[in-house]
């Protein structure tokens, strides 16, 4: 199950919660009750492993 990030645009509360693809997106925040919580996106961080990446790859 993916976590995702949520921060309340009144108080600032951040949290997180696992949830599935198919359930609906919280938007009440847990500690000020309010209908101001999105969604925090962030880059994925990419790391790559092993021979072949950019030194090594033929021009």
């Amino acid at each position: 199950m993916p976590t995702y990030h949520y921060r309340c645009k009144s108080c600032g509360y951040d949290f997180t919660e696992h949830q599935s693809f198919d359930d609906e997106p919280i938007t009440v925040c847990p500690e000020c009750h309010e209908q101001q919580v999105r969604k925090v996106f962030s880059a994925v961080p990419i790391e790559f492993k092993g021979s072949g990446f950019y030194r090594t790859d033929k021009k």
